[in-house]
C-alpha cells in the first residue's frame, strides 16, 4: 500500500499527545543509529530531519501515514534517540517523563520498532529497552540498520553477535540506502497496524 505522509505534532507531555485513533508504531534507538534515515525510506519522502548532529530529537515526533483517499491509516512515532553523551543530562533525564508513559499505556501503539546498529556489537541501552518492552508486554521488532556497509560474511557475523548479545530470535537487517529489508519491515509493521496493503 502506498501512503502520503503528514506530520501531525511534537509532543514534550502525555497531555499533547494526538488522540488514540489509528494503530501506532513507534521507532526508538540510539541517537546515531540511522532513525531518521530509515523513517524516510519508508515512508519514501523526507519526513523526517535527518541531523548531521545525532541526538537532536527532543519530542516524540508524530506522522500521519494516509491511504490514497486522505484517510489515517497509521501513525508513526519517532521517539528522541538515548545514550548519546552529547546530550545534557538534564534532557535525557527528563525523558522518562513522557517517554515510558508512551511506551506503557498507550492504547494504540502496536509496534515498537528498535534499531541496532549492524556495525556495532549489541549495547547495554539496547539491551535495557529490550528487556523492558519484554516487561511491559510491548510487541517490539529488532531492525539493524546500516547493514549496505557490511560483506556477506560480515553481515551474517554481526547478525549472529547481535542476536545472541541481545538474547533474540530474530534481528531484520535492513538499509535506508540501498532498500535492502524495507519491504520486510513493511510486512511487519502492517500486520501489526492490521493494515490491509
Amino acid at each position: 500500500m502506498r501512503y502520503t505522509t503528514q506530520f501531525l505534532l511534537s509532543a514534550l507531555a502525555a497531555a499533547q499527545f494526538p488522540p488514540p485513533d489509528v494503530p501506532e508504531i513507534a521507532f526508538l534507538g540510539r541517537s546515531n543509529v540511522g532513525k531518521s534515515s530509515l523513517l524516510n525510506m519508508l515512508v519514501g519522502e523526507k519526513a523526517a530531519k535527518v541531523s548531521q548532529t545525532p541526538g537532536r530529537t527532543r519530542a516524540i515526533n508524530f506522522f500521519a501515514l494516509l491511504d490514497q483517499s486522505q484517510r489515517r491509516k497509521l501513525v508513526f512515532a519517532d521517539l528522541p534517540g538515548y545514550g548519546y553523551a552529547k546530550i545534557s543530562k538534564s534532557i535525557s533525564a527528563g525523558w522518562p517523563a513522557f517517554i515510558e508513559p508512551y511506551l506503557a499505556i498507550r492504547s494504540t501503539l502496536k509496534l515498537c520498532v528498535c534499531l541496532v546498529d549492524s556495525n556495532v556489537p549489541a549495547q547495554q541501552s539496547d539491551r535495557q529497552l529490550i528487556d523492558w518492552l519484554r516487561a511491559a508486554g510491548r510487541d517490539f521488532a529488532v531492525v539493524a540498520t546500516k547493514i549496505d556497509r557490511l560483506s556477506g560474511n560480515e553481515r551474517t557475523r554481526n547478525l549472529l553477535a547481535l542476536k545472541k548479545g541481545l538474547e533474540l530470535d530474530e534481528v531484520l537487517p535492513v538499509s535506508a540506502k540501498t532498500g535492502y529489508g524495507i519491504r520486510e519491515l513493511w510486512t511487519r509493521i502492517e500486520a501489526a497496524g492490521a493494515v490491509e496493503s
